[in-house]
């Protein structure tokens, strides 16, 4: 069988890293590519034996790039702190890596759980994102944020599902959020762009709509409300910071 390595960016996951390194104890080496937490994420991690790495963090693309080039093995698996592995997942990856693999980058869909539940709605029903990787053919594309992985070769999917627990508690929740707004209001400013009524009100409230009925966002009950109403706050939030941005503050 290849060697497989494991990649687990982190940042303040105290709460996650235990669970995520034994998500993947099955992969030959493990790594950590930590944006120097200040709480006690290495710690729990160094008792468990696996690589860690540092480094100041820019934007998603660089750090996870970082991790990826200084892999020792052909083949990774990218999970972030709040996402598990299950058996049956961890089979399937096994299996593919242990033949000849028809791909250099897997698809993966994912499992969504919000405030203990699984949500199958709000826009998530579908979401998928590649985690399974030929080192030397992929690479994220360089996006600040929403990154991706770019590959010249083929791509394909697995069948079976990545849990995903996206909420750890509510102030970190808003703080994901409120860098991911201040990412994407830097790369607007980058192009000039100017903050309208419409974008600063109306976008907002159409990105709630869109989540909450076109998505069938009710049908997750509180949580489906929760999703939207936090989908239009990045939105608002977008644009507040890069008018602050325009007006010569940060």
């Amino acid at each position: 069988m290849l060697k497989l390595s494991a990649i687990i960016p982190t940042y303040n996951e105290e709460v996650n890293i235990e669970a995520a390194i034994q998500s993947v104890s099955f992969a030959d080496e493990v790594i950590i590519i930590d944006s120097f937490s200040t709480d006690k994420t290495l710690e729990i991690a160094q008792k468990h034996g696996v690589r860690i790495l540092q480094r100041t963090f820019d934007n998603f693309s660089n750090q996870k790039n970082y991790a990826i080039e200084r892999a020792s093995h052909k083949w990774v698996v990218l999970l972030d702190a709040d996402e598990r592995i299950g058996d049956d997942l961890k089979n399937e990856i096994q299996e593919v890596i242990a033949q000849e693999p028809k791909a250099s980058a897997y698809w993966i869909y994912r499992r969504n759980f919000l405030l203990g539940r699984e949500i199958k709605y709000s826009g998530w029903q579908n979401d998928k994102v590649i985690r399974l990787i030929e080192r030397e053919y992929c690479k994220y594309n360089g996006k600040l944020v929403h990154e991706e992985i770019v590959t010249a070769k083929k791509t394909a999917y697995l069948k079976t599902k990545l849990d995903h627990y996206t909420y750890k508690d509510f102030d970190s929740f808003i703080n994901k959020k409120n860098k991911i707004a201040q990412l994407q209001a830097e790369i607007l400013a980058a192009k000039n762009k100017k903050v309208t009524p419409y974008l600063l009100l109306a976008k907002p409230a159409y990105r709630f709509v869109n989540h909450y009925l076109f998505r069938r966002g009710f049908l997750d009950g509180f949580p489906g409300f929760f999703i939207s109403s936090l989908y239009a706050y990045t939105i608002f939030t977008r644009y507040i910071k890069l008018w602050l941005i325009n007006k010569g503050h940060k």
